[in-house]
């Protein structure tokens, strides 16, 4: 049976290739649900426990969004933004590769990594359309709200 981690990440990848179906699809957010990507996250009573690959891959995309964000304002050229993109969906694939959880915390860290898969690969496939940068704050924010992570920040706008 493959490992979770790869399960994610082929999860990641298949949600990244339906951006329209994801926008289209209708939510309902209950209380103690957060709105990720795709789908909703029950958040739990106590934030789920990292492990250091987690946060050592979730601080390298923050810092990426960081710098996608400087692209928002016209500080960035096209080329150097995509490339970024690029390395979000690199940052996903080394947390998938080492990441270690535990089996409830694992389910909701897929659908955040989907959710930054898919905003990496919209703002890659349209770099026009800063939307996937909000959505991927968005799955930074919900991470940060999801997982006990000391010290991490989202990137503002």
């Amino acid at each position: 049976m493959p490992h979770p981690c790869l399960l994610a990440l082929a999860l990641a990848l298949s949600l990244a290739s339906l951006p329209a179906l994801a926008q289209e699809a209708p939510h309902g957010h209950a209380p103690g649900h957060v709105a990720s990507g795709t789908a909703d996250v029950e958040a739990p009573a106590q934030r789920w426990a990292t492990d250091a690959p987690l946060r050592e891959g979730m601080r390298e995309i923050a810092v990426i969004v960081g710098a996608l964000g400087h692209y928002e304002m016209g500080h960035v050229e096209t080329g150097q933004a995509v490339a970024l993109a690029g390395q979000v969906n690199d940052a996903i694939a080394d947390i998938v590769a080492n990441c270690r959880l535990e089996p409830d915390a694992d389910a909701a860290l897929h659908i955040v990594l989907a959710a930054l898969a898919q905003g990496a690969t919209r703002f890659q496939q349209e770099p026009g359309d800063h939307a996937p940068i909000a959505a991927m704050r968005q799955a930074l924010a919900d991470y940060a709200r999801l997982f006990d992570d000391p010290g991490f920040e989202v990137p503002s706008a």
